[in-house]
């Protein structure tokens, strides 16, 4: 019974409010970034549209630590992969400007891809080594006036939930910005919608953990292994104990 339940919960409501969300917030960006500039129109727009996906998801959403952040300050972030809930928490409840570093796949999607274009996110080319500097040159041209750069080292979504290898690129950004790196925790997300699954979980319990900066000031290249072991554990060390 629960299961039916659930099936027309999505198809019946949560989808065609999903559907409509997603053309409101695209066409916004798309009508009012170009001329009005993406700080606001790229991020304003997009914030809410996470945020009332959550709760047209029925998920409850805990997020803790926002005091470590200065609004004016430009941080890179980085979090675990659990979701393509993941999106909807960090931009709709962080509560700090950002642009995000996304996969070229996600461009082609129909008013979403020219919307992120617009709103200013960066598509990471991996086709050439000229094309990934390239890559990191635009996302660094984002992160000025309290902008932020949001990262999934893991570059994938877990299979399980569990934390996977950290990729170098994000941190290799932050330290030639000399910004702080923010490690984000997430949690239950991977409950609320599973990779290659249709079919979300309402009403699951989702969490936002934001933990200190970390500052990058006086290193170098030699120490993103270190950086990466350091923002890893942190990450790990307040997953829940069914993804450790």
């Amino acid at each position: 019974m629960k299961a039916i339940l659930r099936f027309l919960y999505q198809w019946l409501i949560f989808t065609p409010v999903f559907v409509l969300l997603t053309l409101w917030c695209a066409f916004t960006v798309i009508m009012m970034a170009p001329i009005f500039g993406s700080k606001f129109w790229g991020y304003n727009p997009p914030k809410w549209w996470s945020r009332l996906t959550c709760w047209a998801a029925l998920c409850k959403v805990k997020v803790s630590g926002r005091e470590n952040l200065n609004p004016k300050q430009s941080y890179v972030f980085i979090a675990n992969h659990q979701s393509a809930f993941d999106i909807f928490l960090v931009y709709g409840f962080l509560n700090q400007n950002i642009k995000w570093v996304q996969k070229q796949s996600l461009r082609k999607i129909p008013f979403v891809g020219f919307a992120s274009e617009k709103a200013g996110h960066v598509f990471v080319d991996n086709s050439s080594t000229t094309a990934r500097i390239s890559t990191i040159n635009k996302a660094k041209e984002q992160i000025v006036n309290g902008i932020s750069m949001m990262l999934f080292p893991e570059g994938s979504r877990s299979e399980t939930g569990k934390l996977a290898r950290f990729k170098r690129g994000a941190y290799q950004i932050a330290l030639d910005m000399k910004l702080p790196i923010v490690p984000l925790t997430i949690n239950g997300a991977y409950d609320v919608l599973k990779i290659n699954s249709s079919l979300i979980n309402p009403g699951r319990k989702m969490e936002l953990i934001i933990h200190k900066p970390i500052s990058t000031e006086s290193l170098s290249e030699a120490d993103i292994s270190n950086l990466i072991e350091q923002t890893s554990g942190v990450i790990y060390a307040d997953l829940w104990e069914k993804y450790k």
